[in-house]
């Protein structure tokens, strides 16, 4: 059966053809719906994003980034691992980092999403009742300081800057923690001073239950940032996080 008609100039269809293309139409547009709708839903945000972090860093972001994005993607889910070590994202099958940004590689897209963070010195008042006032770092030496068991093994050693001038100051005292939240409870038992993240602290400072100590030698630094390997690709999923995560910070 003939259904095309050609001549030198030209190509067109025979009565058949066009009654053969008419019937197929229906079936093309389906298709093409079809198609459509594939790419539409290859692009849509949805999967796991797999996260590495600190876990003070995750628990800043957590109402201000991570829930906030759940909700605005329904079919995107999200796993944390905190963890205080530095690991290979890209190695150890995560998507994504969110630490402090000077802890940030250099060969790592970095993307701001906190304000500066401070580390602060803080005691009860009833500690300061009963002990030398703390006017330098070099006082520190002579007091009670809660330490903090790095993921190393190290004490952490107090830093401290003013003026162009930089103090890493190795405190002593008789208990030993692993996180923030637990220094800031011995710190209220007044068992001791304490150096920990200023927003972690910033419920207990604001209903006066500690005071800030030294706040000319405990100057802002880096916030934090979301970081991912610089030649990653990134599916539908991450891109949405990243442009959630930066409309975060300008919000």
């Amino acid at each position: 059966m003939q259904l095309f008609l050609r001549t030198t100039r030209n190509v067109s269809l025979t009565a058949a053809g066009k009654r053969f293309a008419d019937e197929l139409l229906p079936a093309m547009e389906q298709i093409d719906r079809a198609v459509s709708a594939l790419s539409e839903v290859s692009e849509r945000p949805s999967g796991r994003i797999r996260i590495n972090a600190d876990p003070a860093a995750a628990e800043q972001v957590m109402d201000t980034l991570i829930l906030p994005f759940l909700a605005a993607y329904p079919e995107m889910e999200i796993e944390i691992a905190g963890e205080k070590r530095l690991v290979d994202i890209a190695k150890d099958g995560f998507d994504c980092g969110i630490r402090v940004g000077d802890l940030v590689a250099g060969d790592m897209i970095a993307v701001r999403i906190s304000q500066p963070q401070q580390h602060i010195v803080v005691a009860s008042p009833e500690y300061l009742a009963a002990h030398a006032p703390i006017l330098s770092p070099a006082d520190l030496v002579t007091h009670a300081c809660i330490q903090l068991r790095m993921p190393s093994g190290n004490l952490y050693r107090w830093e401290f800057s003013r003026n162009g001038e930089a103090l890493q100051i190795a405190t002593s005292g008789r208990l030993v923690l692993t996180n923030s939240r637990l220094i800031l409870a011995a710190v209220r038992a007044g068992l001791g001073l304490g150096y920990v993240n200023r927003w972690a602290a910033s419920r207990p400072l604001s209903e006066q239950r500690i005071v800030q100590l030294l706040p000319d030698w405990t100057p802002p630094c880096a916030g934090l940032s979301l970081y991912y390997p610089r030649h990653h690709h990134l599916s539908a999923g991450m891109r949405s996080f990243v442009e959630f995560a930066r409309k975060s910070v300008r919000n």
